[in-house]
């Protein structure tokens, strides 16, 4: 007698971002993925760009469920976008998902921006534990942008991801041009270009004559390759960075190792 197939156990879907569960972006996400696995969205309840790494230490968290779209678990988090991997994994899920995919971030994540990111953070948090993760960003900061390319290429890459078997510490860091569908030229796998913002702070005054101080800036490029996540954008290509939590620098350490042989 011929034994029965087992079912194959549904993939599981983590989405997450850091312009909150209600963004554009978080939404096109969802419908990218949609028939890949079983979705589910842990997102905060309010914009976190710019957080970084941070996690929230002596105030509560608060998880709430919510609409988002017909057929996906959603939930709310009052923390940061590292807040909400961690309780998406710890209550919510009860185990590990298959993948977190982060996004679509308004606004661009290449070159140093990675650092501040808190689209990146959440997708760095599940590698650190073991979860391949993506985070993607469109290059425009409008509530109104377009993603219809950005869906496209997000779906190629996250299917890519899932059909072979990845590096449990895979993060991939990637960036989608801000033009239309047809102008788009593929996808480049790239290095992280040294480029960023030259700051500078504008000194104002308030109502009551006290001083403040608002950041300000212009993005430069310092690097001129041509195998640059900026480079790539700048031509029409969506920018696929593969990235690490492991910030040690090894040609730096075996030349210190020298230096401070004993």
């Amino acid at each position: 007698m011929a034994k029965a197939k087992r079912k194959k156990k549904e993939p599981i879907i983590l989405v997450t971002n850091d312009d909150g569960v209600m963004a554009p972006g978080i939404r096109n996400l969802v419908e990218a993925v949609k028939g890949l696995g079983k979705i589910v969205v842990v997102a905060p309840d309010k914009p976190q760009s710019g957080m970084g790494h941070a996690i929230t230490i002596g105030s509560p968290l608060r998880l709430q469920q919510v609409q988002l779209a017909e057929g996906t678990e959603a939930w709310s988090c009052s923390g940061t976008p590292v807040d909400c991997v961690k309780l998406a994994v710890d209550k919510i899920l009860g185990q590990k998902p298959d993948i977190c995919i982060s996004g679509i971030n308004h606004g661009p994540n290449h070159s140093i921006n990675v650092i501040y990111s808190g689209t990146m953070s959440a997708a760095i948090e599940a590698s650190i534990e073991s979860i391949p993760s993506i985070g993607f960003s469109l290059l425009d900061y409008s509530m109104e942008a377009d993603f219809t390319a950005a869906r496209k290429y997000a779906r190629i890459i996250v299917e890519a991801i899932m059909k072979r078997k990845a590096d449990k510490h895979l993060c991939l860091n990637v960036n989608f041009p801000a033009v239309d569908e047809s102008l788009v030229n593929g996808i480049k796998v790239c290095r992280q270009a040294y480029a960023k913002y030259e700051e500078d702070f504008d000194e104002r005054k308030d109502p009551t004559g006290k001083k403040y101080y608002w950041l300000t800036g212009a993005f430069v490029n310092f690097d001129k390759g041509k195998d640059t996540d900026v480079w790539a954008l700048a031509n029409n290509y969506v920018s696929v960075v593969p990235v690490q939590f492991d910030l040690t620098n090894y040609v730096l350490k075996t030349k210190l190792e020298k230096t401070f042989k004993q």
